[in-house]
């Protein structure tokens, strides 16, 4: 893409991903879904601008916290980019994803909290947990793991 700053600091594909620790294979198929972009040389080679190594960084962090590829792309283009994103372009990003990440936490935490106990319990009463579950309550409420989705989830 070659209407990306010509003035930036442009790195190979190799010193992108050496640098990122990823496959070169990687950062094609973050290109193929749009999530960075490169440019082509006059002899059709890729050039990344530097930015692209805190991209792939931002990527890298969200999928190990079970984001998706898509949700990542939906943030990644609310980014400049045909220059590099600023200070502010993040604390915009981070400011628009703190509901969703506090949520994740939530629900993480109940999992840890409560996994063990269903687990560890050996009742198999999915309808009668004395402790947890009297009577089926949350049976009543819907399908699934009550305790362990949002209210938007269980629709």
């Amino acid at each position: 893409m070659d209407s990306l700053s010509p003035d930036a600091v442009w790195l190979k594909p190799g010193q992108v991903a050496k640098r990122a620790g990823v496959a070169v294979s990687t950062l094609h198929y973050y290109e193929s879904l749009g999530l960075i972009r490169s440019r082509r040389t006059a002899g059709g080679r890729r050039e990344y601008r530097r930015d692209t190594l805190r991209l792939v960084a931002f990527i890298r962090a969200s999928q190990t916290l079970g984001i998706s590829l898509e949700r990542i792309k939906q943030a990644l283009d609310g980014l400049p980019h045909d220059i590099p994103p600023t200070k502010r372009d993040w604390a915009r990003l981070a400011r628009e994803w703190r509901e969703d990440l506090s949520a994740r936490i939530d629900r993480l935490t109940a999992l840890r909290d409560n996994l063990a106990n269903c687990i560890g319990c050996g009742c198999l009463s999915l309808t009668a947990c004395p402790y947890t579950n009297p009577a089926d309550r949350l049976g009543r409420e819907g399908p699934g793991a009550r305790r362990l989705t949002t209210p938007n989830e269980r629709s």
